[in-house]
């Protein structure tokens, strides 16, 4: 049998009580001294990144080495411009070729192939042009001028979120805005709308302050989206650069659009100015920005960021809007009252009041068509001017949508249809100054839940384009 083991007495175990406690003490003394100490290590090292004295001087660090450089007075302003200017220079340039084959393959073949089909079929003309001539031409042209410059310019811009340089913008650009009674942070939303005024209007949920966010909101519309930059270099290219001498055209053509552009940042800052001492008057928030460290960037998170939840979100709902507006362009152009389609009795009752802009009826009703999309507003254009001259040769029916490649021909269509130097002019101050596509409309109403300010959204920058367009017009009659 085994022997049980021989208890010891009771003071011995009272001596190794107290030596496994005066041991356990100064194991946890021994920790809690290393816990303090390399929490003392670990502020001083990042004491000595962050904090500069007369005698040590903050260790220099890639993060700050490079904010120096992109957050400076001197150098902050000139890089942001030059960024976004190649962003802008990528897109624009970019997208030409996917929308060329898009264009081809959805108008130029697709239309024609469709008409083909459905006359095989039987359908009648009346259904034909309403499903294949109205609906679906509109939507071919929102898709095949929206969609490239989109997936373009969203996965930049969503890249230069990820690196953490937007944060950066705002910092630059927070006293500019502050001074507008706005936020900093609608920069960023203002640098959105440059891609879709409706994904600019859903960024501006990075700002926290209910009315600062409405301010943004209310402005988006005055940064030129993707949809509005064909129609100005159009205009600039067919009418600025004609009033210069040939050498010289290319450059006022992009002058002139550089200038609309900035013009409608200024706007964007005088009009926050003074709805935030007038309908939304109030105290910028303070604005606190903690400047993320910078990271590369996450390139398939940003693709489906970008592609997914910006592009395809904001193309479907311009589709769901462009199919009942191309409907309704061909229905105005083919319903005859009195002799004469919809479309002429409209164009000749908004005559007077285009003119009187420096403007025409053909302008108006195009922007009235073609609310779905920026997108359709030449080739609506051109398609109602053929339906008041009678251009013979030109464009492929009434309510058929078309555009015009070699610009001495779409000069001509367009002078026949008796356009100025200063109809030009002021269809690019109107194409800045108008109200937002249904597609915008429809983002302000569910970000704001308010017919009310969605209200305002149409009517403000409408109400400006109607006045600056009429300046313009006094100010070249007193000139001419």
């Amino acid at each position: 049998m085994k022997e049980t083991p021989a208890i010891p007495p009771a003071p011995e175990v009272d001596d190794l009580l107290r030596t496994a406690r005066q041991y356990r003490q100064r194991l946890q003394a021994d920790l809690h001294e290393q816990m303090v100490e390399a929490i003392y290590a670990q502020a001083e090292r990042i004491v000595s990144r962050a904090v500069s004295t007369p005698t040590a001087p903050a260790r220099p660090t890639f993060d700050r080495a490079l904010d120096r450089i992109v957050t400076s007075r001197v150098w902050g302003f000139p890089i942001m411009f030059a960024l976004f200017a190649v962003m802008f220079w990528i897109t624009i340039s970019g997208a030409n070729v996917p929308s060329g084959l898009l264009a081809e393959w959805l108008v130029e073949r697709g239309h024609p192939w469709l008409r083909g089909l459905t006359t095989g079929w039987g359908w009648p003309d009346w259904l034909r042009g309403l499903t294949v001539d109205g609906m679906y031409l509109a939507t071919a042209w929102v898709v095949s001028v929206m969609l490239p410059p989109m997936a373009i310019f969203f996965p930049m811009f969503t890249l230069l979120e990820d690196f953490g340089y937007l944060p950066r913008v705002a910092f630059n650009l927070d006293a500019l805005f502050r001074r507008a009674g706005a936020h900093g942070k609608q920069a960023m939303s203002l640098m959105m709308g440059f891609g879709c005024n409706a994904a600019g209007v859903v960024s501006t949920r990075i700002i926290d302050s209910p009315r600062e966010r409405l301010l943004a909101i209310l402005t988006n519309n005055f940064s030129l989206c993707n949809g509005r930059w064909p129609t100005q270099f159009l205009m600039a290219t067919l009418f600025v650069g004609a009033l210069v001498p040939a050498p010289w055209s290319s450059l006022a053509a992009a002058a002139a659009v550089t200038g609309v552009a900035a013009l409608g940042v200024v706007l964007a800052l005088l009009v926050s100015w003074a709805l935030s001492r007038t309908v939304l008057k109030g105290e910028p928030s303070a604005f606190s920005l903690e400047l993320p460290p910078y990271r590369p960037p996450r390139l398939w998170q940003t693709l489906y960021t970008s592609l997914l939840d910006r592009t395809l979100f904001v193309l479907w709902r311009a589709v769901v809007f462009a199919l009942p507006c191309g409907a309704l362009i061909w229905l105005s152009a083919n319903v005859h009252i009195g002799g004469e389609s919809v479309a002429a009795h409209l164009i000749r009752a908004l005559d007077p009041l285009g003119l009187w802009l420096g403007l025409n009826g053909v302008i108006l009703l195009a922007y009235v068509l073609a609310i779905p999309a920026n997108e359709i507003v030449i080739p609506t254009v051109l398609m109602l001017t053929v339906l008041v001259t009678g251009a013979p040769g030109v464009g492929a029916g009434a309510g058929v949508m078309f555009e015009v490649e070699d610009q001495n021909v779409l000069k001509q269509v367009l002078t026949q249809g008796g356009w100025t130097a200063l109809t030009g002019i002021n269809l690019m101050l109107f194409s800045l100054l108008h109200n937002p596509c249904s597609t915008t409309l429809y983002t302000i109403y569910k970000e704001t839940g308010s017919l009310r300010w969605t209200a305002w959204a149409a009517l403000l920058p409408l109400a400006l384009g109607f006045a600056v367009c009429f300046l313009v017009a006094r100010i070249w009659q007193w000139c001419t």
